[in-house]
């Protein structure tokens, strides 16, 4: 199904559309999608080719019920048994997927589930992604946290409980510059166990520096594999270049980050061929580099300010299911992330089956986890949020529907020696 919410026109404000024509009238705007830009780093590898041979030629509707069952029979998952799962024809047979997915997540992860939660300390994006709620033409508060406003944050958060802390800003390198993520990532290294990074794709050096600084590992949504598609959805800024994107993690895997995580966001393209792409990006970077912790993120399109349109039209929770429980059975002993995005009855079941972590105490704006988790008033103007959220529960609430479920909720199995 074509996502029909991508007619810009119809879902942009009379501001936000006289920007759009200032831009499509500038020479850089839709500059090739595919061509570095100046000070991009390019790297010699054949991640890349391999995943997209293998995504171009996936024709998933010619798996039949009788690949599915001899998929769920090996004792290894081959790629050409995760196609089968992924496929439609192996819808009738979730049952089964799940219980096989249950089984591998219990043999490497045993009944633990890990927990984090996200810091926004900036909302600032030089991107033009239709989709996304910080994109530059939207018309929303934009906040960069001061680092006294962000110690503030961290400290709060910390108080909670929380031991694993994931930072995340708009793309702008203009107003979050590396070194000024770097400085959060010392002050997160003050308060947390585990600091995580979502951000813009930069060069390995830059990565060597925010792993020095503190950083462990680096999370980067591809958005869609589908390199035509996403020549449509990032319509100007660096994040249009799809290539240097699709090597962010093996650039930061270089720059000596403890462990990468990969994703697409479903509901972007054929949700079928994402996941695979998704799933095999992690596959053979794993091979590549088997020292590195890999981990897999499976978010759907949610609502966004001003555009409350924007959602997965074709990934239901059957199909997102389906995804995750063939992740768990092709990479047994991969993380897999489910965020709030998704509701609080889903995240509950799919934990008891192959998801492995799970954020708690969410907040997807800037400057009010003080009001989030104590109810106090913050100070200041707060940065409206990327997307909104399903599951809103608190760390404390999270942890004991985990905890209730007969599972181990974990705040951290890392220590530094």
């Amino acid at each position: 199904m074509e996502n029909q919410f991508f007619v810009d026109a119809e879902y942009l404000s009379k501001e936000a559309l006289e920007k759009k024509h200032k831009l499509e009238t500038n020479p850089f705007f839709r500059k090739n999608h595919m061509e570095y830009l100046p000070g991009m780093e390019i790297i010699e590898s054949d991640v890349c080719e391999n995943v997209m041979s293998q995504m171009k030629s996936y024709d998933y509707f010619k798996y039949t019920a009788k690949d599915v069952k001899a998929a769920l029979e090996h004792e290894v998952c081959t790629i050409e048994d995760f196609k089968a799962l992924l496929s439609p024809v192996a819808e009738p047979f979730l049952e089964q997927m799940a219980q096989k997915a249950r089984l591998e997540t219990s043999k490497h992860f045993g009944n633990t589930v890990y927990l984090f939660t996200p810091l926004y300390i900036a909302n600032y994006c030089e991107n033009y992604c239709v989709y996304c709620g910080f994109n530059c033409y939207n018309n929303i508060n934009r906040m960069k946290l001061t680092m006294e406003q962000m110690e503030h944050e961290m400290k709060v958060i910390s108080e909670s409980g929380m031991e694993e802390i994931l930072i995340l800003t708009g793309e702008s390198r203009g107003q979050s510059n590396v070194e000024y993520i770097g400085e959060a990532c010392k002050l997160a290294r003050k308060y947390f166990r585990m600091v995580g990074l979502e951000i813009y794709p930069v060069n390995t050096e830059e990565y060597r520096y925010l792993h020095e600084c503190g950083a462990d590992y680096v999370t980067v949504f591809q958005e869609t594999y589908d390199a035509d598609k996403y020549e449509t959805l990032h319509l100007s800024g660096h994040k249009r270049v799809w290539p240097y994107r699709f090597d962010a993690q093996e650039r930061a895997i270089r720059g000596g980050m403890r462990g990468v995580a990969c994703s697409a966001l479903l509901g972007l393209s054929d949700f079928r061929k994402d996941a695979l792409a998704s799933a095999l990006h992690v596959y053979y970077l794993q091979r590549k580099y088997p020292h590195v912790e890999m981990s897999l993120s499976c978010p759907r399109l949610r609502p966004i300010l001003n555009n409350d349109k924007i959602n997965p039209l074709d990934v239901h929770e059957k199909q997102l299911c389906q995804i995750i429980c063939a992740y768990r059975i092709f990479l047994p002993f991969v993380g897999i992330t489910v965020s709030s995005r998704e509701s609080a009855e889903f995240r509950n079941g799919i934990v008891k089956i192959a998801a492995t972590k799970v954020s708690a105490g969410v907040s997807t704006g800037i400057g009010d986890h003080e009001s989030k988790y104590s109810g106090k008033e913050s100070d200041g103007v707060q940065g409206d949020e990327q997307f909104e959220i399903d599951d809103n529960r608190s760390l404390d609430k999270m942890y004991k529907d985990i905890a209730e479920e007969g599972l181990q909720p974990v705040l951290n199995d890392y220590l530094y020696v």
